[in-house]
């Protein structure tokens, strides 16, 4: 924890196993309050597991969960009321209008937000009255957002939440979630999107087998790469990895049959001592782009794949996590 900023969420030592399957595995975390903070993780990195954990939907094997200072085996009416989830995917009634929804929802709890500041938290007021069949995706993700608002939640978690939209949609929905951080409250956001997490994100962890593996600001971890600028570069027949060796500024290259990727210091100086080297090979340059790196990157240079790749680890078992209405 940073100095100076009180803990929303502490864990230690959390382990979960499911038969011979370690999901999580001796895993620490702590979030200040009010940081919008990113969890990434392959399929199978124990990021799921995780989060239903905190969201007291799962039990761990061992190791200790507090959220603002309370755990789920003493608290657990009091956090229900403290926290809201969003999830990827949330079944409502296609029947119920919007107003209809979050009057139900806002029925669950004691002292809920009133319901125009809800609407107007996500911009929603005027479909107050369209059925949330008609909504359009983006709309729908609102609206799954406003219902874990409906009780001033002081911690949210959000899973993957703009996974489907179009690009306007997405951009709508980082908007809104900027604006219920900026009101104090603290976001746990789980992407698949690196742009994502660099745009919302103050600070990530890196998940993988069940274990942080890196943790920092955005700016800290692509920092940590080495270099800011990525060649990828294709050539016919393939450049292997020793034939980018001496290369001005090079930083870090991985090479496979399809291509290269160089991590180097100064592009303007690199980039033409590599296209002078293709062309003293005799090879053809099929592929050439460049780029800033990013925490695609680090991800890359971390686990040595990319995050949106299938199959990157057994898949524990899932709790089911669908919303009712």
């Amino acid at each position: 924890m940073e100095p100076g900023f009180p803990s929303a969420i502490r864990v230690s030592g959390l382990v979960k196993s499911f038969g011979a399957v370690r999901a999580v595995d001796g895993l620490d975390l702590e979030i200040n309050e009010g940081e919008c903070f990113g969890l990434l993780g392959p399929n199978g990195a124990g990021k799921t597991t995780t989060i239903e954990i905190l969201e007291g939907l799962q039990r761990a094997d061992a190791g200790s969960v507090e959220l603002l200072g309370r755990s789920w085996e003493k608290n657990e009416v009091e956090l229900r009321e403290r926290i809201g989830v969003q999830l990827q995917e949330t079944q409502l009634y296609d029947k119920l209008s919007v107003v209809e929804t979050l009057s139900l929802f806002r029925s669950f709890y004691r002292h809920p937000v009133p319901l125009e500041e809800v609407m107007s938290s996500v911009d929603l007021g005027e479909k107050r009255n369209d059925w949330v069949g008609k909504l359009s995706g983006g709309q729908k993700q609102r609206l799954a957002v406003a219902c874990c608002l409906v009780a001033d939640p002081q911690i949210l978690f959000l899973d993957e939440p703009t996974t489907g939209l179009d690009p306007t949609s997405r951009r709508q929905l980082w908007e809104i979630l900027n604006r219920i951080k900026s009101k104090g409250r603290t976001l746990l956001l789980t992407t698949h999107y690196m742009d994502e997490a660099e745009r919302l994100c103050d600070r990530v962890a890196v998940v993988d087998h069940g274990k942080v593996i890196a943790l920092g600001t955005p700016a800290q971890l692509i920092g940590s790469v080495g270099g800011d600028q990525i060649i990828e570069l294709a050539t016919d027949p393939p450049l292997l990895a020793e034939d980018f060796e001496g290369l001005p500024g090079l930083v870090r290259v991985s090479s496979n049959g399809e291509g290269a990727r160089l991590t180097v210091r100064e592009i303007h100086t690199a980039l033409p001592a590599l296209l002078e080297r293709a062309r003293k090979k005799a090879v053809a340059v099929t592929r050439l782009v460049t780029r800033h790196a990013t925490l695609e990157d680090v991800f890359l240079n971390l686990t040595g794949h990319r995050l949106i790749e299938e199959g990157n680890g057994p898949e524990a078992p899932k709790v089911k996590r669908k919303t009712r209405s």
